[in-house]
């Protein structure tokens, strides 16, 4: 089916159905007539075409550290509903938190017929700034600062701040014992999660007088079996923390889990009997555990943990209208947003 029959049938011209299908000016009514046509019709215009005509693909590729995380789903929600808005594609490449696929994947895109290229952030290496400053078509990165590019990211150094001061009270109120706070961080290439959340955390408990102690913090990937056998050595050697605090809610759901097999079971995959270590931990299930990202499958589960809530969506929803704004407007202006966050106790 052709731009012509489709006019034909919704009783308007085909400059009209052109306007319609490349978002230019056109009626209430005609509108109306020319999708009602398309919906019934199933209508889907040649994209070689639309390219030669418009010079735009319609197509944003969007780079993902991984699919199978609640935060990224609701950052890649929040660009779906404005590009799907707004007549846009999105192109979805996972790189499974390796930075060398992620280099890969904005080569591929730049090469293909894309737009523009949304990168959600983990890390941003030297090849990644070279991309970014010699990239020949729009990139805005998502979650983490850069300057070679637009950019959102959060505020993971305030974050953790606050969070530092809640693990603070939260030592200071142990029944006279002399508790300790733990952090369960990860790998510091992450400027965001792995060192702006434990600087903040860091000084966030200095403000209350109280320093972390490097046998209290462990470094570990971002998963939840992570966090499970970082927290068994965390108190395989010290018998006086009170609060755990974990870069993400994945990490600190493996916390739980520990504290919850540290009642005498063995864990999985270990020999050692874990409640013989019961001797060392006089009160495991008195230990706090929190976390950052406000996970909603942990919440329903352990009814909610401390933790922070980041506007994911928020970020998704604001970085594919700042990408969009550039396609279609060649804006020039650098944008740098930085987004809150709202401490969940």
């Amino acid at each position: 089916m052709t731009i012509k029959e489709i006019a034909q049938l919704a009783g308007v011209s085909s400059a009209a159905v052109s306007r319609y299908l490349n978002g230019g000016y056109i009626s209430g009514e005609k509108k109306e007539r020319i999708k009602k046509v398309i919906d019934e019709t199933g209508y889907q215009p040649s994209a070689q075409a639309r390219i030669l005509r418009t010079k735009k693909a319609c197509l944003v590729g969007v780079v993902v550290p991984k699919i199978n995380s609640e935060s990224i789903s609701r950052v890649t929600a929040g660009i779906e509903q404005v590009l799907s808005g707004r007549g846009y594609q999105m192109l979805l490449a996972s790189t499974d938190n390796d930075p060398a696929k992620e280099i890969a994947y904005l080569k591929l895109f730049e090469s293909y017929p894309v737009d523009g290229i949304i990168l959600i952030g983990t890390v941003i290496t030297a090849e990644h700034r070279k991309f970014l400053k010699s990239s020949n078509i729009p990139v805005v990165v998502i979650g983490q600062y850069t300057k070679y590019a637009n950019c959102i990211y959060h505020d993971d150094y305030g974050a953790g701040k606050a969070m530092g001061k809640l693990a603070a009270k939260v030592i200071r109120t142990g029944d006279g014992k002399d508790l300790k706070a733990a952090y369960i961080g990860v790998t510091k290439t992450d400027k965001a999660v792995g060192v702006a959340r434990e600087d903040g955390f860091r000084s966030g408990l200095r403000s209350a007088g109280v320093e972390l102690a490097p046998d209290y913090v462990r470094n570990v990937e971002f998963t939840m079996d992570a966090g499970y056998h970082a927290a068994l050595d965390l108190l395989e050697h010290n018998s006086d923390i009170g609060i755990i605090s974990c870069a993400t809610d994945t990490i600190a759901a493996g916390v739980i889990q520990a504290l919850l097999t540290y009642g005498g079971h063995t864990a999985p995959g270990s020999s050692v009997d874990l409640g013989r270590r019961m001797q060392y931990i006089p009160d495991h299930a008195q230990i706090r555990v929190t976390g950052f990202g406000d996970n909603q499958l942990l919440k329903a589960v352990t009814g909610g943990i401390p933790t922070v809530h980041f506007g994911y969506k928020t970020s998704g929803i604001r970085g594919a209208e700042l990408l969009l704004d550039v396609i279609e407007r060649n804006e020039k202006i650098p944008v740098e947003i930085k987004l809150g966050f709202r401490l969940v106790d």
